[in-house]
C-alpha cells in the first residue's frame, strides 16, 4: 500500500524511533553529544545530517587544505547515526546492471573508497568482502538480468568482469538459493555494520578538534536573506529546538527528511518507510557464503526485492550470527510511500521477514517444524525516493550558499561517501571563483560524479515530467532495480 500524498514536505524525525539492532552497542562517546554546550552563534559550514553523506562531508572538508581552518558544526535531530544509516541492511554493494555504465564505475569508486578507509583506519565494523547475489525466482524478472549482464559485458568489458550469471542447480544450491531460476553474483560487495563505520569517523573528528557535533538539536528550519546573500557572511540562518545558527555555507545531507527544511524538493525526494529485523538462525545453521538480494518471490512485486547478510558467529561482540533481513512490501498493510514516521513496524511486513527465508532459501541447520524465525529486533528506517530514480547532488537552485546531497532510493552505503565528497567540492570550487557550471564540470572530472546525479534546473523540470513517486511505485518503475525505461518510455537524464 502507499499513500497518495508524496508531496507533502516531510516532517522532522520523531523522537521515539523503533530501536534498530544497530544501535544495540552505541558509542557511549556519542550519545547525548555536544562538542560545546551553547550552540555556536555562527560558523563556515553547517552540515544536517548524521549519516553517511554528512559525516562523509565533514570528513572531507577536514582532510582538505583549502577547507583549513573553517569551523564546521554538525546538526542532528537525534542521536549521531540515529536515521538512515543507523537502520538499513547492513550492505555495500555495487548494482552494475539496470543503470548507466558511469554511475556503475562511481559506485565501485564508492566502494573501494569505503573498504580502503576501514582498512587504513582499522574500523571494528564487521565488514566482510563477498559476492553480493540477486536471486531471480520467476524467470522474467530473470531473462530481464540476464539480458542486461551481456549487455553490459558488451559496452563495458572490464566492468563486466564484476558480475556473473548462475543458472547451473548445483551451484544454485551450493549459494543456498536452490529454488531459485537464476542468479547474478556481483564481485564488489561487502557486509558490514554502517553505525560502527559513522560513528568511528565522528568520534574521530571530534577529538581531532575538526567538527562540533550537536546532537538532539532538530532544524525546524532555513531562511535565507536573499537580498543580503551577496554582502552577508552568514546568508543561511539555521533555526533549531535550541535556537539559531548562521552559516556561510550550509549542506543539507537530510535524505528522506530533505524537503522539511527544502519544502521545494518535497515532490523530488520523498521520504519511504522500510521494515528491518535482526533474525536468529536455526540451530546448527551454518554461515551464509553471500548477501543476498530475492526477487520475484511470490507475493512480491517485481520491483521490489528483500535483502539479506549475515554478521558473524565468532570474534564480535554478541557473535549471534543474526540474518539481517530487511524488505517484506509483499506483506505490507499499511502505507509507506510519504511515510517519515519510523516508531511504528508494520507487523505485515515484519510477518513476512520472520517467515520468508525458511520458504526462499535453504539455511541449513534444523528447520524441520519451524515456521518462522524469531527476532531479537524488528524496526523500521526512513529512505529518500528520488523522483527519476537518481540521487540529487549540488546547489541548490535559487539560493546562494545551500547544497544538498540526497535522494539515494535505498542505495545510499554504494553512495554517500563519494557523494558527500563531491558536495564539499562543489562548495570549495565555487567558493574558489569557479561559475555552477565549471564547479559541476570539475566533480565529474575530478570525484567521477555521473552527471546525472547534478542538481539543476532543467534535470528539476524533467523529472517533474515523470511520474510522482507514488505513481510509479504503482507501475512498478521506481526503486534500485526497477526499469524505468522500459516501463515508462523514458530515458535516465
Amino acid at each position: 500500500m502507499a499513500s497518495t500524498d508524496s508531496h507533502r514536505p516531510a516532517g522532522l524525525p520523531v523522537p521515539n524511533s523503533t530501536s534498530s539492532f544497530w544501535h544495540s552497542e552505541p558509542n557511549q562517546f556519542l550519545l547525548g553529544h555536544r562538542t560545546t554546550d551553547e550552540l555556536p552563534a555562527e560558523a563556515d559550514v553547517v552540515i544536517v545530517g548524521s549519516g553517511i553523506t554528512g559525516t562523509s562531508a565533514a570528513r572531507f572538508l577536514a582532510e582538505d587544505d583549502r577547507a583549513k581552518g573553517r569551523s564546521v558544526v554538525l546538526l542532528e535531530a537525534r542521536e549521531a547515526c540515529w536515521g538512515a544509516t543507523g537502520r538499513n541492511g547492513g550492505h555495500c554493494q555495487v548494482l552494475p546492471v539496470a543503470r548507466d555504465v558511469d554511475v556503475t564505475k562511481f559506485e565501485v569508486l564508492n566502494y573501494n573508497a569505503v573498504k580502503s578507509y576501514i582498512e587504513a583506519n582499522g574500523v571494528q565494523c564487521e565488514w566482510r568482502s563477498l559476492a553480493g547475489t540477486r536471486a531471480y525466482f520467476d524467470a522474467a524478472s530473470f531473462e530481464v538480468a540476464r539480458d542486461e549482464v551481456q549487455a553490459l559485458k558488451a559496452k563495458a568489458p572490464e566492468l563486466g568482469k564484476l558480475v556473473e550469471i548462475v543458472t547451473d542447480k548445483d551451484e544454485l544450491a551450493k549459494i543456498r538459493i536452490p529454488k531459485a531460476v537464476g542468479a547474478t553474483l556481483t564481485f564488489s560487495a561487502a557486509s558490514l555494520w554502517p553505525y560502527k563505520l559513522v560513528t568511528f569517523i565522528l568520534e574521530k573528528l571530534v577529538k581531532d578538534g575538526k567538527l562540533n557535533l550537536q546532537t538532539n538539536t532538530p532544524v525546524h528550519r532555513i531562511s535565507f536573506d536573499d537580498a543580503a546573500a551577496g554582502s552577508s557572511a552568514y546568508p543561511n540562518a539555521v533555526h533549531t529546538s535550541r535556537g539559531l545558527i548562521r552559516a556561510k555555507k550550509l549542506i543539507v545531507a537530510t535524505n528522506g527528511y530533505s524537503s522539511h527544511i527544502l519544502s521545494p524538493f518535497a515532490d523530488l525526494i520523498v521520504p519511504v518507510r522500510g521494515e528491518m529485523s535482526a533474525l536468529l538462525p536455526p540451530k546448527g545453521a551454518p554461515r551464509l557464503p553471500n548477501s543476498y538480494g530475492l526477487c520475484g518471490q511470490p507475493g512480491q512485486p517485481s520491483h521490489n526485492d528483500d535483502y539479506l547478510n549475515q554478521r558473524p558467529y565468532e570474534g564480535v561482540p554478541n557473535p549471534a550470527g543474526h540474518y539481517m533481513f530487511g524488505g517484506g512490501e509483499g506483506g505490507g498493510k499499511h502505507d509507506y510511500i510519504g511515510v517519515w514516521d519510523d516508531s511504528a513496524i508494520d507487523e505485515g511486513m515484519a510477518a513476512w521477514l520472520r517467515r520468508k527465508l525458511l520458504e526462499s532459501t535453504d539455511l541449513g541447520g534444523e528447520t524441520d517444524g519451524l515456521d518462522e524465525l524469531t527476532a531479537t529486533h524488528q524496526w523500521t528506517g526512513i529512505m529518500g525516493y528520488s523522483r527519476d530514480n537518481v540521487p540529487w547532488v549540488g546547489k541548490v537552485p535559487g539560493l546562494q550558499a545551500a547544497y544538498i546531497s540526497a535522494g539515494y532510493t535505498g542505495h545510499g552505503m554504494p553512495n554517500g561517501t563519494l557523494c558527500g565528497k563531491a558536495v564539499v567540492d562543489l562548495l570549495l570550487a565555487e567558493e574558489a571563483g569557479l561559475s555552477p557550471a565549471a564547479a559541476r564540470d570539475k566533480v565529474v572530472h575530478d570525484v567521477g560524479l555521473p552527471r546525472s546525479y547534478l542538481v539543476t534546473d532543467e534535470r528539476i523540470q524533467a523529472a517533474r515530467a515523470l511520474p510522482t513517486v507514488h505513481e510509479a511505485e504503482a507501475l512498478g518503475a521506481i526503486g534500485n532495480h526497477a526499469r524505468q525505461e522500459q516501463k515508462l518510455g523514458t530515458a535516465h537524464l
